[in-house]
């Protein structure tokens, strides 16, 4: 096998799964959708993967090779999968956190504009 070819082979099995995924967590939730959360949906894909690749890398270097030439592919391949999930699950509650913060705020309203709601008897 071409070395190169199997340095990356746990991300090349896995960059199917991963682009479904990064698929998933880009569209969902729909709205609100500005350039700030365009942003951090990018940077946080970019960590989810240079996460895995740094992993991967890790696990083929530190693999013990006495089990054989195979587990260094089962090692990078679980390490691999585990740091894009876990860097996407924390993405995940953070944008979570902020789109809810963002839903919960209520409109901003002047002092002036409650003032004439009461004076025109438009309680809200």
């Amino acid at each position: 096998m071409n070395p190169q070819v199997e340095l990356n082979l746990a991300l090349i099995l896995f960059l199917p799964w991963f682009t479904i995924l990064a698929v998933l967590f880009w569209k969902y939730p729909r709205a609100p959708r500005g350039w700030a959360r365009t942003l951090f949906d990018a940077t946080s894909l970019l960590l989810a993967v240079a996460a895995a690749a740094a992993g991967m890398y890790w696990s083929m270097a530190n693999a013990d090779r006495s089990f054989g030439h195979m587990w260094q592919q089962v090692l990078a391949t679980s390490v691999s999968y585990g740091l894009f999930l876990g860097v996407i699950t924390v993405a995940l509650v953070v944008r979570w956190r902020w789109l809810r913060r963002l839903r919960v705020r209520p409109p901003s309203s002047t002092a002036a504009d409650t003032a004439a709601d009461t004076a025109t008897g438009a309680l809200s």
